[in-house]
């Protein structure tokens, strides 16, 4: 058994090898470019919107206030007539991606502790490579994948946009199980 506090340089350096890796692929590589798509007519969108100051959230429409609501045949009328939109509304302005970028590597640290903790459990000191590599990775990509699959599951999120990001998440999963590999405490 390893402590995780003994793990803090494959937690630290995974982190930064995924934030690292993650800029190139959303930075650089063009497979994600199509995963949002523009609204037909988007300026007679926005102002029809901007009227109502809908402030920053997440928002169905239409929304039934209680699941009895869906069956009302109101509701099945407007979800008929359409649109059926899942949106999220941010605040207006430039996105400062700063926030997110912090909170990124933040998630990465976490995702990190959490493969540490399960590899350090599972396999002592002058472990093989391969199977730190395997406990580090499977947890990595569980960590960092997995629960992308409920947002095309639940809010229909298209899968394509999905399992691109799923494909992410295994990079980052190997890039994290790498490390841990590489740095793994010796007996």
């Amino acid at each position: 058994m390893v402590p995780v506090t003994a793990l803090w340089l494959p937690i630290l350096l995974s982190a930064v090898f995924v934030f690292i890796v993650s800029s190139i692929i959303h930075m650089v590589l063009p497979y994600h470019r199509s995963d949002f798509g523009k609204v037909p007519a988007e300026d007679d969108v926005m102002a029809a919107l901007r009227k109502f100051d809908i402030p920053p959230g997440d928002y169905v429409i239409p929304c039934a206030g209680h699941p009895k609501e869906m069956q009302t045949p109101e509701f099945i009328e407007k979800t008929t007539a359409g649109p059926v939109a899942f949106m999220t509304v941010m605040r207006n302005g430039q996105p400062s991606m700063t926030g997110s970028l912090v909170q990124w590597f933040v998630f990465s640290i976490v995702v990190s502790v959490f493969a540490a903790y399960v590899a350090g459990r599972a396999l002592g000191p002058g472990a093989h490579y391969l199977a730190v590599f395997r406990f580090a990775g499977c947890v990595g990509f569980a960590g960092y994948g997995l629960a992308l699959l409920q947002n095309s599951i639940w809010y229909k999120r298209n899968w394509s946009a999905t399992l691109k990001t799923v494909f992410d998440a295994l990079v980052y999963a190997l890039v994290t199980a790498g490390a841990f590999g590489w740095l793994w405490p010796a007996s």
